[in-house]
């Protein structure tokens, strides 16, 4: 997987659509006769033909849908296809692009901006991380061959894991991961209970494995720092 801002070739194997950065809170998408997934309603600008359409349950048919009713993971998802270049943002979130090579992509389904349509969207079990925060016990995920965008609450910052080098991430401060990691919800302190700002016992969420950990420099307003 390729760093945060990482271009796809423009001889790409796996999708004719290229993704790009119009500075760093604009994604451009050209296409030409294939589609992609985005956000709904993150379109805000196009060149060309193209058509929307909206795509129930995140577009994964009714199991996705389904699952997602029960895990609480709200994705609101459209399919642009065409020929020309779509223009998408989110609430001037910094984007970042992640090229993921056979691999999966866990996300944070508010931090998804756009993904190659060959990319499969799904749900996966994450355990007390997911009940800290309130969104449920699941996360979503993209796998395959392909690019995908997300945002971040400033400009992200990408950390290694290690075997010999474990991370630990605040809750509300984590926004995706790649690789083979496990996680772990363990308690303990942070700056907020340090500070006496905490209104509870602090949690964090310890990645143990190799791969790499997408985090913002803000917070999202979650009880998953302090329960």
């Amino acid at each position: 997987m390729g760093p945060v801002g990482a271009v796809c070739p423009a001889a790409s194997v796996w999708s004719v659509a290229q993704f790009r950065l119009q500075g760093s809170k604009v994604l451009a998408v050209d296409m030409a006769g294939d589609a992609v997934k985005a956000k709904n309603g993150a379109m805000v600008a196009y060149e060309g033909e193209m058509t929307f359409k909206k795509m129930t349950g995140g577009g994964d048919g009714l199991r996705g849908m389904v699952t997602r009713r029960l895990t609480g993971e709200q994705m609101e998802v459209m399919e642009v296809k065409g020929h020309g270049t779509c223009y998408f943002a989110d609430r001037a979130s910094e984007i970042n692009l992640v090229t993921l090579h056979g691999d999966t992509l866990y996300v944070e389904s508010s931090n998804l901006l756009c993904t190659d349509s060959s990319l499969r969207t799904g749900t996966s079990f994450t355990g007390l991380r997911g009940a800290s925060q309130g969104t449920g016990l699941f996360t979503t995920t993209v796998e395959g061959s392909g690019q995908a965008a997300i945002m971040s609450a400033g400009t992200a910052v990408v950390l290694r894991v290690t075997p010999n080098m474990p991370l630990q991430v605040d809750p509300g401060a984590y926004i995706a991961h790649t690789g083979k990691l496990k996680q772990h919800f363990q308690s303990g302190v942070n700056f907020r209970t340090f500070m006496g700002e905490g209104s509870g016992e602090a949690f964090q969420i310890r990645f143990e494995g190799e791969g790499l950990v997408y985090v913002q420099p803000s917070e999202r307003n979650t009880i998953g720092g302090d329960v």
